[in-house]
């Protein structure tokens, strides 16, 4: 069953607006992380989001994920060829349903869900980023992942495209198991070891430790908007957590469509995040691998000179001597 639940969004310290939004309706639980310029990341999570309450889900699985996801795409995908001032906008999401011992998800995107079980914790998503493409195919190694400059660009979302690929899979629960859902601007600023032990640290109090999570990310920087999604599995469902600093108002609930077309005067910088098509990432991908061996160059021939010098500085004191 569904014990402890908890949610928290914070703007971060960098970000004039949150263009992150959650769904917290046990036993649905989702987190989306817009983007766009103006408020269009804000009205891509947003819709997304309601979408999801608006059509509920206690049964299903993956099936009944991937459907609410194509239709959360839908809705952001036509707001976007219809309106100017949010063309290309998309979010991030990802999607937990709890039922029957098992919990079933559905994601796009790089905003994350993690599972803690018996003090350790796994990524159980994959996050569709350039980075991520760049590690797996040898190009980067996790040390360089991690402060790569485009760490935000992403390789699939939301709302970008009429249809979305959606990853599925489903992870057998067991009691004791806490599930998280945040976004990239926890990720990107705390590691994972942080998590786990600040999780750990106030694992009687879930709304102490998102609490302490975001504390974290803006201590390390507060680079982007902060959400975080918890729920456990006991033996009995209780429900007592009620985290909601800065929580986006009740229009999550609502048909966003009905808001008023954006204009000029909202207009914000653009966040970093942006997606690349499949030939985009090809491309990139050389490129990274064209400056990898240009470097590798480059330090073979200060490795060279350096002997090259070595061996000069050598040779003349072997003269010196013999002579």
């Amino acid at each position: 069953m569904i014990g402890r639940v908890a949610w928290i969004t914070d703007p971060g310290r960098k970000r004039r607006r949150n263009e992150d939004a959650y769904v917290c309706e046990p036993p649905l639980f989702a987190i989306a992380d817009g983007m766009g310029g103006a408020q269009a990341g804000e009205v891509a999570s947003r819709l997304a989001a309601a979408a999801l309450k608006e059509s509920g889900a206690s049964t299903g699985g993956e099936q009944r994920i991937v459907d609410l996801i194509q239709e959360a795409n839908r809705r952001v995908y036509d707001r976007s060829s219809t309106d100017p001032n949010t063309s290309g906008m998309g979010t991030t999401m990802t999607v937990a349903l709890a039922e029957d011992g098992q919990v079933a998800f559905g994601h796009v995107g790089d905003s994350r869900a993690y599972l803690i079980r018996d003090g350790t914790m796994e990524q159980v998503t994959e996050d569709h980023s350039l980075v991520n493409e760049l590690l797996k195919s040898g190009k980067l190694s996790p040390e360089e992942a991690e402060t790569h400059p485009q760490r935000s660009v992403i390789t699939r979302a939301l709302g970008t495209d009429p249809d979305v690929d959606v990853d599925t899979f489903t992870i057998a629960a067991e009691t004791g198991d806490l599930f998280l859902l945040c976004s990239d601007g926890l990720t990107d600023m705390v590691e994972e070891e942080a998590i786990l032990e600040v999780v750990e640290r106030n694992r009687s109090d879930i709304d102490a430790a998102l609490k302490a999570l975001v504390k974290a990310a803006n201590r390390g920087g507060g680079e982007d908007n902060i959400t975080v999604v918890a729920f456990e599995i006991t033996d009995a469902a209780v429900h007592d957590g009620q985290t909601q600093e800065q929580a986006l108002p009740a229009e999550l609930g609502r048909k966003i469509e009905d808001e008023e077309t954006l204009d000029e005067t909202d207009a914000v910088p653009a966040v970093t995040t942006m997606v690349l098509s499949p030939e985009e990432i090809q491309e990139r991908v050389a490129v990274e691998e064209r400056a990898r061996r240009r470097h590798r160059r480059r330090r073979l021939l200060a490795w060279l000179v350096l002997l090259l010098f070595a061996a000069a500085v050598a040779a003349l004191l072997a003269w010196r001597f013999l002579a």
